[in-house]
């Protein structure tokens, strides 16, 4: 039993002094513009436990989520789920990567290349606002203006087309490229998913 007490109290010595020892490497002066947010990848379900252990080293992170309903074939059960799924969010210097790169359960720091990329404060305050308002928040498809997407469902399912703004509204624009002509019809986000495949040609006769 002491030989066991002994053990533990060394393995808790070690690592206080190893998480000491990396927080004392974070001191180093860092001026507000060097901490910049960022966006790490995780192991498979492990982004509650990488943020346990950036938060230990004394990191700024931010993990959303968001609650869920998940029915099995004897109950339902309510789940708080990340918004982002293998990814979080932690503030800090490119001269600290290391220190949050050898943090468990973190694999990269998501970048061009080798280069880290910070994300803009506004992007992270916008969805801290949105978790803080109390309001239904959950994942969405990634669409941006100018990309080809699908309709699903209704009377125009499967119709490829593509996406613009025209003020507050969103419409699906569908070329005839032979014609040089356009349509455009109006149509919710919720309808809408990206399109896998390219948008064939139409076959026309040849004119006699």
């Amino acid at each position: 039993m002491e030989t066991e007490f002994f053990a533990a109290e060394m393995f808790d010595s070690v690592r206080a002094l190893s998480v000491r020892r990396v927080r004392d490497a974070m001191s180093e002066e860092t001026s507000d513009e060097q901490v910049l947010w960022y966006a790490l990848t995780t192991r498979s379900q492990h982004e509650k436990k990488a943020v346990e252990a950036l938060d230990l080293r004394g990191f700024q992170t931010f993990l959303p989520l968001y609650r869920a309903r998940r029915q099995w074939s004897d109950r339902t059960k309510v789940l708080d789920l990340p918004l982002f799924p293998g990814y979080v969010f932690c503030r800090f210097a490119v001269e600290q990567r290391v220190c949050v790169l050898t943090s468990p359960n973190i694999a990269t720091v998501v970048g061009i290349g080798k280069q880290p990329v910070p994300l803009a404060d506004e992007e992270i305050q916008g969805i801290q606002t949105m978790i803080a308002s109390g309001l239904r928040v959950e994942p969405w498809q990634f669409l941006e203006v100018g990309q080809k997407v699908r309709i699903e469902g209704g009377a125009l399912d499967g119709v490829i087309g593509i996406l613009v703004q025209q003020k507050n509204s969103l419409r699906v624009v569908v070329n005839v490229e032979l014609l040089h002509r356009s349509v455009a019809v109006e149509i919710s986000r919720e309808r809408l998913t990206p399109a896998k495949e390219a948008w064939r040609r139409p076959v026309v006769a040849a004119a006699r």
